[in-house]
């Protein structure tokens, strides 16, 4: 066999194929992951294309990694947030990943402790038990430079009230499975500790939903982005697509937003869980984190139940800390009134300001996706 055809002998090309097709990467299919459904009638596969998913994972998936850092993976590789962040972009990175089958925070602080963990990711409920936790007390986490949270809004008062306990950088970052997943976050050494914010990463809009008109510094407006990490689509779903991804390709997050002077995001609710009472907007999240203040909080959800007279009144299901009381002192209550205007005071069908509902001291359960599921009974 001879590299040119030799009388002879047999030229090295006689054994190669024909050339194997190649395919556009800037529009093939990569991955189907499913998004949440939890504000839609049923979950939905979202096609996105291969090279928006490479860049990310090249990049990083946003939060910039080296290959000196260990990171704690204890999220499901099959959430965006896990695939993405966790997996590709740790291991694209030449970090080490220590992976948990399902979190446990006593498991989280021995593996910290052990492997000298430098980045911890994580969603809000893991950071509520970071900030308050009795066993956090009992484990070195010195190692951890920075506590980085996703998936779900994550209140300044828990955020800073982590960052002092266990001493290091605790952000966030904002994306959607729809979004490859990051589209904004703080980078190491940039974050705000008294807003609740996450830096520019891409194109975006805050655009008020109802009139399209762009919203100024300040303004709370439904955050669109636009860029190659926006998903081809729905699978075979061209309807959705199009109430998600406009004619010019900017993607409707569905997400309220407010950016401040510096270019930093915060996500202040969302649109299809805004509270309706008497046709003003009541925002789950800035309820919850204001319950979350108390020390004998040690979960709250805020969801809006029927009202024929108001449309929709705001009830509270707290989850109390071990050893605290049932209820709550009413001059506790009192006080969150004094933060709060009075169309979004925890209400009965009466409109008075109303006891919270407790879930009692078992954690309470939550999907993939850190969505507290409000038990009643």
């Amino acid at each position: 066999m001879t590299i040119d055809a030799a009388e002879g002998s047999f030229p090295l090309a006689s054994l190669m194929g024909d050339p194997i097709p190649q395919v556009e990467v800037s529009d093939h299919v990569m991955v189907l992951p499913y998004s949440s459904g939890a504000t839609e009638s049923s979950p939905r596969r979202d096609a996105h294309p291969l090279q928006p998913g490479g860049e990310h994972c090249a990049d990083g998936a946003r939060p910039r990694l080296t290959d000196n850092r260990v990171g704690l993976s204890a999220l499901p590789f099959f959430h965006i947030y896990g695939m993405q962040v966790l997996m590709n972009g740790m291991l694209t990175n030449g970090v080490t990943v220590l992976t948990m089958a399902r979190f446990d925070m006593e498991q989280a602080l021995e593996l910290v402790a052990e492997h000298k963990v430098t980045r911890f990711f994580a969603v809000p409920p893991m950071v509520l038990g970071l900030a308050k936790a009795p066993i956090v007390d009992q484990y070195d986490l010195s190692s951890v430079k920075q506590v980085f949270s996703g998936a779900a809004p994550l209140t300044v008062e828990l955020q800073n009230e982590c960052a002092e306990r266990i001493n290091c950088e605790v952000v966030q970052g904002f994306g959607m499975t729809e979004l490859s997943p990051v589209t904004h976050c703080t980078p190491e050494g940039r974050n705000k500790p008294h807003q609740r914010c996450c830096g520019q990463q891409c194109r975006d809009r805050i655009v008020d939903p109802e009139t399209g008109e762009d919203q100024p510094v300040g303004e709370r407006g439904e955050l669109w982005v636009r860029g190659p990490m926006v998903m081809k689509g729905y699978l075979n779903n061209p309807e959705a697509t199009a109430e998600t991804i406009d004619a010019e390709g900017w993607l409707h997050t569905g997400d309220v937003a407010i950016v401040d002077e510096d270019g930093y995001f915060s996500i202040v609710d969302r649109i299809k869980e805004l509270i309706k009472y008497n046709g003003f907007q009541v925002p789950p999240a800035e309820l919850e984190g204001l319950i979350a203040t108390h020390p004998k909080v040690l979960d709250v959800a805020v969801i809006g139940v029927p009202d024929d007279a108001a449309g929709e009144l705001p009830k509270a299901f707290v989850q109390l800390a071990p050893g605290a009381d049932l209820t709550l002192s009413r001059n506790r209550r009192r006080s969150w009134g004094e933060h709060l205007v009075s169309y979004k005071q925890i209400r009965d069908g009466g409109h008075r300001p109303h006891p919270e509902e407790r879930l009692g001291q078992d954690p309470a359960p939550r999907t993939a996706r850190p969505l507290i599921i409000p038990v009643r009974g």
